[in-house]
């Protein structure tokens, strides 16, 4: 299997002296393409932390991440974080956080065309997607026309738009019932899968865990163990 994100004893402390907190300890990880993997554990545990980490959004204090084969983070160099951010790494949260002014379409394309994917490219790949998550029939239609379902298949649609290396999902069912949440960790294994991608999500909805392919828990900034 091929490596789409490799994380190496990345460090990250918040505060100073009596009040500091060890928010990563040493975290190493190796994700590869086509897996998806959920990372567990309680608050507090530095799941988000990692996860802003490795999309490159926070830098850690220390340690390394290697994405494809680039080395982005070395203990303090780091490559042009903004424009690998957009073209290499997709991101789902808890809430689609859709433009509400732009259709479910546009919402797909608007991102490609920030990548400088001409319109008509953009438009054709963001109905593809679409289609593919069942929204064929809605393209046209607002986020505030969409059930919750639906706006995070859009959002799904959006993060996989430019073809990134690896999708990072922060609590993506955290706000649907149970039938739909396992609907969208199905979407995301089958994107690991089908976009040759590597998904790692953060999650406390023990309902779907059967959807991945590995599983860490954290606790107290560190890996724990895997499952």
């Amino acid at each position: 299997m091929t490596p789409a994100i490799i994380a190496e004893n990345l460090c990250k402390t918040y505060g100073r002296g009596n009040i500091s907190v060890k928010a990563l300890d040493r975290v190493s990880l190796t994700l590869n393409t086509g897996e998806t993997a959920a990372l567990l554990g309680p608050s507090g545990a530095g799941k988000s932390t990692l996860l802003t980490m490795l999309g490159l959004i926070r830098q850690p204090d220390s340690g390394k991440i290697v994405i494809g084969n680039e080395t982005v983070f070395d203990d303090g160099s780091r490559t042009d974080i903004r424009t690998f951010r957009r073209k290499n790494i997709g991101f789902v949260f808890q809430k689609a956080n859709l433009l509400p002014f732009l259709s479910a379409l546009d919402n797909v394309r608007l991102a490609m065309e920030i990548n400088d994917v001409s319109g008509r490219e953009a438009r054709k790949r963001a109905a593809e997607l679409l289609e593919q998550f069942g929204l064929g029939d809605r393209l046209r239609f607002m986020p505030k026309e969409l059930s919750g379902g639906q706006q995070q298949r859009v959002a799904i649609a959006r993060a996989l738009a430019n073809r990134p290396r690896i999708l990072l999902a922060d609590e993506p069912t955290a706000a649907l019932d149970s039938a739909m949440g396992r609907k969208v960790m199905e979407l995301l294994r089958d994107a690991a899968r089908n976009h040759n991608a590597g998904v790692l999500v953060v999650t406390h909805d023990h309902r779907a865990m059967d959807v991945f392919d590995r599983i860490w828990v954290m606790e107290d900034g560190k890996i724990e163990r895997q499952k």
